[in-house]
């Protein structure tokens, strides 16, 4: 223990001793953390739509009228023919085309029937689906009032009428920063833990201090113990600071116990610094070990599930999710922060994380190399 205390020591002297790493390893998280979660929005607005009315009724007046009003859409063209409403797709300037046609509300009323035409510029996928599907839902309410204005409904009904009243948990208001901002701070916790640890190890045989400690009698589960608690300090910090800022900045306070929080945290860190000093081990410069981490930093962050659901990916993505400690962070940050979650909720990934963290570090210590 005297021998981890001197190691300890000189780690937390060679961190503090540049002020403005440690400015930046404590500065650039939080700007990150209040800037993502309001660039990385899950809502798609402002879609750009051109409308060619053929009919020009009170009816398409009113369908225009509604799509433009719901705050999803907004016209750039009001044009007189497809042909030019396509040329703004084509300079970028739409993504959708609604074109109502010729007697449009006579139709509507006369045969109870009249069908839209919808031209959606598939090259943002996401947008185009997004902006269809809110496109027919818009239309699909326009329907429902016009039916309610033409049926002239009983006073009593002689059919069953199904009510349908949508309840959201642990969102009710659908903030998608409710959402995102747990994620995007176990994001930010493990790029810091990983990069840190990463190049730690590697600096020291840049700069030569590795080989005087390597001369010294000091054994090597003690030295990656050294070069761990540090960095391990320093991101539970790190994390409580993004906590801070999410109930400050987002209003978004954890509903379930912190102490859940905290001892998943302190395991999960253990196996991302775990993994950081593995890298190191095997590199011999700073420019390899970030190369190498941004690698898997990358795999970990796309297959973590905080972009892209875990379940809408192809099976083998599935498989391999199951090997990124990062998907269990993000999904027992939601659990806790959103559902409030009980440590026994959160044993399975608890128990993951547990194992990855053995064995990394194991693995770390059985690569280092030490020669006296």
């Amino acid at each position: 223990m005297r021998t981890l205390k001197f190691l300890l020591r000189k780690e937390f002297r060679q961190i503090f001793r540049d002020k403005a790493i440690v400015a930046l390893i404590f500065f650039m998280p939080c700007i990150q953390l209040i800037i993502m979660p309001l660039a990385a929005d899950y809502e798609v607005r402002n879609v750009n739509l051109a409308v060619v009315d053929h009919d020009k009724s009170s009816y398409s007046q009113k369908l225009i009228s509604k799509v433009i009003a719901s705050g999803y859409f907004r016209l750039q063209g009001y044009n007189a023919s497809f042909k030019e409403a396509f040329a703004l797709i084509e300079s970028d300037k739409a993504d959708l085309i609604l074109e109502i046609p010729q007697d449009f509300e006579r139709n509507l009323i006369r045969e109870d029937k009249q069908k839209l035409f919808v031209a959606v510029n598939a090259i943002n996928g996401t947008k185009a689906n997004l902006g269809g599907s809110y496109l027919g839902t818009i239309i699909a309410a326009f329907n429902a009032d016009i039916r309610l204005q033409l049926i002239q409904q009983p006073r009593f009904s002689a059919f069953p009428v199904i009510d349908i009243v949508a309840n959201n948990w642990f969102n009710p208001v659908l903030n998608y920063k409710v959402f995102i901002v747990p994620g995007i701070l176990a994001i930010l916790v493990t790029m810091v833990g990983g990069f840190l640890t990463a190049l730690n190890i590697v600096k020291e045989k840049e700069v030569g201090t590795i080989e005087q400690i390597n001369v010294t009698p000091i054994k090597k589960h003690i030295f990656i113990l050294g070069k761990l608690i540090p960095f391990w300090v320093l991101a539970n910090i790190i994390f409580t600071i993004g906590l801070l800022l999410a109930r400050l900045i987002y209003g978004i306070t954890p509903v379930g116990s912190l102490f859940t929080l905290y001892i998943f945290i302190s395991v999960y860190l253990l196996t991302v610094l775990g993994f950081g000093l593995l890298v190191s081990t095997f590199c011999d410069t700073q420019q390899q070990a970030m190369f190498i981490m941004f690698f898997f930093m990358m795999i970990f962050i796309l297959l973590g599930g905080l972009f892209t659901s875990i379940d809408s990916m192809p099976q083998w993505a599935k498989l391999l999710t199951r090997l990124n400690p990062v998907r269990y962070m993000i999904e027992v940050m939601r659990m806790v922060i959103l559902k409030g979650s009980s440590l026994k909720d959160v044993l399975p990934q608890l128990g993951v994380v547990s194992l990855m963290a053995v064995i990394l570090n194991g693995w770390a210590i059985l690569n280092y190399k030490k020669t006296n």
